[in-house]
């Protein structure tokens, strides 16, 4: 998807940087290698522009322009929460969920597409004031949360894990809505909850609560 919009746009001089959350590197490296992309894409195994954009989940983006201003903070991108009907055995959706899922990605690529072609004029570019009161910036808990996240994640990399998971599981104390922290606390341990009852357990447990937060854009699906 997003290299055949690379493909399409580049020509505008538009690129694509994109970043991989995961604490090992052969998590995502086999696939990137496999996808042959011809726009950046990192690893960023210590979460630091999960950290500097308050990114809480996948797959989330950030719009910056020529002059290296944001012209939409951190979202979703046109990632829904209809996945969160399908059938947990087979992972089919009804046609109705799937329909709602492509309709937002298709919605949100478009919007992309405007932006490139009119900048500052398009209806989906935030201006300064709209981007800034769209940013979330980090809290205490936040930031104490990524220290110790970051901490954790050394000293599971040294090979102590016993003394890095008290340190993994507070950021997630603190920090209860990252999806980020918890998925890469669990991938440090090569135990694949990210689609496990537990996952599906924490998904449940949000109840009314959104998975992925609702994308401020005329016409997107909640």
């Amino acid at each position: 998807m997003w290299q055949g919009l690379y493909d399409e746009l580049k020509q505008h001089d538009f690129t694509i940087v994109a970043v991989a959350m995961d604490s090992r590197a052969d998590a995502s490296r086999q696939w990137i290698e496999a996808a042959k992309t011809q726009y950046p894409c990192l690893i960023d195994r210590g979460h630091r522009v999960a950290e500097l954009y308050n990114m809480v989940n996948v797959p989330q983006s950030v719009w910056i322009d020529e002059t290296g201003r944001i012209v939409r903070p951190t979202e979703s991108a046109g990632a829904v929460d209809s996945f969160r009907s399908m059938d947990r055995k087979t992972f089919a959706m009804s046609p109705e969920a799937a329909e709602i899922r492509t309709k937002a990605r298709e919605l949100y690529l478009n919007a992309l597409r405007d932006w490139v072609a009119k900048g500052p004029a398009s209806d989906y570019a935030f201006d300064r004031k709209a981007a800034a009161a769209h940013l979330k910036l980090p809290t205490p808990e936040v930031a104490l949360a990524n220290a110790n996240f970051r901490l954790g994640e050394y000293l599971h990399e040294l090979g102590r894990k016993a003394e890095a998971e008290p340190f993994l599981q507070e950021a997630i104390r603190l920090r209860p809505d990252s999806w980020n922290l918890w998925r890469q606390a669990a991938d440090l341990e090569q135990v694949g909850k990210a689609s496990s009852p537990e996952f599906w357990a924490r998904v449940d447990a949000l109840g009314d609560k959104h998975y992925y937060a609702p994308v401020d854009m005329k016409g997107m699906p909640r």
